[in-house]
């Protein structure tokens, strides 16, 4: 990296702006760039990074050795039937490092240990009416030494910190989540972090509920292979993320595609009402339909991926969020020009699939004159996604890059 260059390093509540100009930070530079690379094309050889990077054989080779010997990349199996050496892959090692994550929901929170290579080593998870910092403190200093005890001592020396997903300004949605009025105010005042502290032995970091889930949907997902997209989480109330020049931006408060709160006017509203798109594409508005109907929703909480039959309710809920949902993608796009859009929610792998091809549908009949054309898609992460997210801002801290440079063509197979 070149001291013109310019890396963005992800911190809870802000982008900080540093630079590579000395010798250690060019290290860490190629050791993270080496280290995403491995990630997105799941095992690669020195040449084939070689090739990829514009980095010597001869520097790729003692990177990926000292990685190697970090534990934090593992040899696979050689390829052979060329010509010359076999070639040998080396892919990340899960155990290389593992971190935590915490989801503080409207209805739920769930706490996941997620090792190196994204998969979920343990979770629980605990639902309430509405939450309380004291039920949502009191289950973390209940289940992380569960989880603690869980690992070994090399594991747990390899905890790279706990990642917290919160909404933003939980005090302003108490009608919503079905709160006594006034009851989320102590929200207010509470510092996440501090508290959080008290009962945990590793760095602490916060970030908005709906940037995570996209940040795990980028992190371990599919979508890194839009350098432009914006995300939408579909859980009790819509939320968003988005990735621009190849990097999460979360923005200068760490609030950027608050789409939940865009305008827009719903489906079949005659009277000519606007209202934000949270009270059209959330879990909240179905959950609403079944109580009015006697139905009990409770499996939307419960077990997030696998909803009871809830028939033609259902239906019209897709319908009406399907129908936003593509506003709210036509809004974004003529502001900021991505190539996709990633729809995931805590809503099962059906559902989804279905409500994205209704957003696809309502989309395509949009007057999009002017627009860029825009790939709609699921994303893979699915319900976890917040929880994964949180436990993926330790890792992108610690070995990740946060600006996508450098790269030349991509690999298109081993060396």
């Amino acid at each position: 990296m070149t001291g013109g260059d310019e890396a963005f390093e992800l911190s809870a509540d802000v982008m900080t702006v540093v630079s590579g100009a000395n010798q250690a930070g060019v290290r860490a530079y190629n050791e993270r760039l080496i280290l995403s690379l491995v990630r997105r094309y799941r095992q690669l050889s020195k040449v084939e990074v070689a090739r990829v990077t514009g980095l010597s054989v001869q520097s790729t080779s003692a990177i990926m050795n000292r990685l190697q010997a970090d534990g934090l990349l593992r040899r696979e199996a050689p390829m052979r039937g060329r010509v010359g050496q076999p070639t040998v892959p080396l892919s990340l090692d899960p155990e290389g490092a593992f971190s935590l994550g915490l989801k503080i929901g409207r209805r739920s929170c769930d706490l996941v240990l997620v090792d190196f290579d994204g998969k979920v080593r343990q979770r629980a998870r605990e639902t309430y009416a509405f939450p309380t910092p004291e039920n949502v403190f009191d289950f973390m200093a209940r289940r992380l030494p569960e989880f603690s005890r869980g690992l070994s001592r090399r594991q747990h020396q390899r905890v790279a910190g706990v990642g917290i997903a919160t909404p933003f300004q939980l005090w302003n949605w108490d009608a919503e989540t079905g709160a006594p009025p006034g009851a989320l105010e102590v929200w207010r005042s509470i510092d996440i972090g501090a508290e959080a502290a008290k009962v945990c032995d590793w760095p602490v970091t916060i970030f908005n509920d709906a940037t995570s889930a996209c940040a795990a949907e980028f992190f371990f997902g599919d979508a890194w292979r839009h350098r432009d997209f914006i995300y939408f989480f579909v859980g009790s109330f819509v939320g968003g993320g988005l990735v621009l020049d190849g990097a999460l931006y979360p923005g200068r408060t760490g609030n950027a595609a608050a789409i939940g709160s865009m305008p827009l006017r719903p489906l079949n509203a005659d009277d000519g009402r606007i209202v934000q798109l949270i009270s059209a594409a959330s879990i909240y508005q179905l959950e609403r339909r079944l109580g009015a109907a006697r139905i009990d929703p409770s499996s939307i909480w419960r077990t997030p991926d696998a909803w009871g039959d809830f028939g033609g309710h259902l239906d019209a809920w897709i319908e009406e969020a399907a129908y936003a949902l593509a506003y709210a993608c036509a809004a974004a796009i003529a502001v900021i020009d991505v190539k996709a859009a990633i729809v995931d929610g805590a809503i099962p792998s059906n559902v989804r699939d279905r409500l994205v091809a209704r957003v696809a549908h309502h989309f395509a009949a949009l007057d999009q004159r002017g627009l860029s054309d825009l790939t709609i898609e699921a994303g893979c992460i699915g319900a976890d996604a917040r929880a994964i997210g949180g436990a993926a801002l330790p890792l992108i801290k610690n070995f990740a890059r946060d600006r996508e440079v450098l790269f030349k063509d991509a690999p298109t197979g081993p060396a």
